[in-house]
């Protein structure tokens, strides 16, 4: 082999190596989002600052759970986080499906960084307009979002009506996080490497792909609500 085909074949080695290293980064994150979804879903069932999230999830449609909402955590002083959407079926919860949830100013009242989000889906329409490629709240698409994140008298008010209720928890403390104008989105890249193939939110939220790696959060969810 000459020198030349030397430096060639270890470059080639390198990146072959670079990218099997980047997918499994990539892979270990996505699991620990999903761990992290779990410890969402203990804490809308056990911690009082999730008021009455519990009850309004036993008939929910769907969920969204963005276990770390960051701000300033992007460029551009950009905010966000990323998250998974499962669906009630028959058979129990979907399958999740990797979603981010990004905006240039979320509102975070003074001194939050870092909050909890889960978005209870209550009526077909909603899923159906998430299911989209983009989504973008609170833009007079006739899907009515109810925050009740903001303190404790809407937590627990029992306001439930909306197509989308959200909760946000902050650092242990209710959010105030406004949502207005953020932009939800389907993780495509995510949702191929999950699964190991193109796959559209609707196949995944059908329960028509799995991976084993989503059965904890599943049963989770099955067992709380």
């Amino acid at each position: 082999m000459t020198r030349f085909a030397r430096l060639a074949f270890g470059l080639t080695l390198a990146m072959s190596l670079i990218g099997f290293s980047g997918s499994a980064v990539q892979a270990a994150d996505r699991e620990k989002l999903l761990d992290k979804a779990v410890d969402t879903v203990d804490d809308v069932r056990h911690s009082p600052n999730f008021g009455d999230a519990r009850r309004a999830m036993r008939h929910a449609r769907a969920v969204l759970i963005v276990p770390s909402l960051v701000k300033g955590a992007f460029i551009f002083g950009a905010e966000g986080g990323d998250g998974v959407l499962l669906a009630r079926t028959r058979k129990g919860w979907s399958s999740p499906a990797f979603y981010s949830l990004g905006s240039g100013s979320f509102g975070f009242q003074a001194g939050i960084q870092k909050a909890q989000v889960v978005m209870i889906i209550n009526t077909d329409r909603a899923l159906r307009a998430l299911e989209r490629s983009k989504f973008k709240l609170g833009a007079g698409a006739g899907i009515t979002v109810v925050n009740l994140g903001a303190g404790v008298e809407g937590a627990t008010s029992g306001n439930f009506s909306g197509d989308i209720i959200v909760w946000s928890q902050a650092e242990g403390v209710y959010g105030g996080i406004s949502l207005n104008g953020s932009v939800v989105s389907g993780d495509d890249k995510s949702n191929r490497k999950f699964y190991g193939r193109d796959v559209s939110v609707e196949e995944i939220l059908d329960n028509r792909v799995s991976n084993p790696a989503a059965n904890r959060l599943q049963r989770k969810l099955a067992n709380s609500f």
